[in-house]
C-alpha cells in the first residue's frame, strides 16, 4: 500500500533513552523503523553530545538518515546533509570566564569522594561543557554503578545546585542528562535551540513533535518538551519510542 508523506509534520527525537539504549548503538529494528516513518513525516535527531558521538551510536550516515541532524543540542546543526549553523561557548562565554568555570569544577572533583574516578572529568564540546564526576573514560560496568550511586547520594544534583550559585551572574544552564554526567551551557542553549532551523510559526511546520526520556524538571529533554512549539512525548525506552509513534503516525 502506498503512503502519502506529510511533510509538514516533523517528529524531532532525543538520542541516548529515546532512539537508543543509554550510550549504546542503535539497534536494527530502530533503524528499519525510522526509515519507514520518514516516508510519512519529516524526522530530526537533537541531542546533546557531539556529532562523531551521534555517529557513534546512530550511524555514520545520520545527516543524510534524518532530514535534520542537530548535535550538542542544535549548535552544529545539519539539514539534508549540509551545515545550516554552528556556535561555540568559548566566543559567548569569554576565555576568562571558561577558565574560571574549569578551575572551580576540578578543585570541586579533588573533594569529592565516590566509589571510583576515571579520566576526562571535563569534556569541552562547540556549545557546552560536559562534566562527569566520575570521569567519562568509565567502563559501562562502572558507567552503571556510577548511575545506582548517584540516584543515592545525588552527587550531580548537589554539584549542579553549588554551580548555580558560584556562577549566578554568567546566566548558565545546567542539565542532569545520561548515566554519568551533566552539560553546562548559555541559557537559551538547550535543546530548544535547535528549534530556531525549523522556521516560526506555520511557516515550514504545521505540527512538531518531540520524543525524549529525560523530559522531568531539570533533565535535558525539559525545555524542549514544555515549549510551546513543540507536542511533547516521554518515553521509557526505544521501544516504547517505536509504539508511541504508531499511534500517532500510522493511523491508516
Amino acid at each position: 500500500m502506498s503512503v502519502t508523506k506529510n511533510p509538514r509534520i516533523i517528529a524531532l527525537f532525543d538520542v541516548d533513552g529515546t532512539l537508543t539504549a543509554a550510550r549504546k548503538e542503535v539497534l536494527p529494528d530502530m533503524v528499519e523503523f525510522i526509515k519507514t516513518l520518514r516516508e510519512r513525516i519529516t524526522i530530526g535527531v537533537v541531542g546533546g553530545s557531539d556529532l562523531p558521538k551521534q555517529k557513534e551510536q546512530l550511524g555514520e550516515s545520520v545527516m543524510e538518515d534524518y532530514d535534520y541532524s542537530f548535535s550538542q543540542n542544535g549548535l552544529v546543526a545539519y539539514k539534508a546533509g549540509e551545515l545550516i549553523g554552528q556556535q561555540t561557548i568559548s566566543k559567548h562565554v569569554g576565555e576568562e570566564n571558561l577558565k574560571k568555570i574549569i578551575n572551580w569544577v576540578l578543585k570541586y572533583m579533588s573533594g569529592i569522594d565516590i566509589p571510583v574516578k576515571r579520566g576526562t572529568f571535563i569534556e569541552f564540546r562547540t556549545g557546552m561543557l560536559n562534566i562527569s564526576p566520575v570521569g567519562r573514560n568509565c567502563s559501562q560496568e562502572e558507567r552503571d554503578a556510577f548511575e545506582q550511586y548517584d540516584n543515592v547520594h545525588k552527587i550531580r544534583e548537589t554539584m549542579v545546585a553549588a554551580m548555580r550559585e558560584e556562577f549566578a551572574d554568567l546566566n548558565l544552564t545546567f542539565s542532569i542528562g545520561g548515566q554519568i554526567s551533566f552539560d553546562l551551557f548559555p541559557t537559551g542553549w538547550d535543546k530548544t535551540f535547535c528549534l530556531q532551523f525549523l522556521g516560526e510559526g506555520t511557516a515550514e511546520y504545521d505540527e512538531i513533535h518531540f520524543f525524549g526520556d529525560k523530559t522531568f524538571k531539570g533533565g535535558n529533554d525539559n525545555e524542549i518538551f514544555e515549549s510551546e512549539r513543540t507536542i511533547g512525548h516521554t518515553v521509557t525506552s526505544p521501544a516504547d519510542t517505536i509504539q508511541q509513534c504508531k499511534e500517532l503516525f500510522f493511523k491508516d
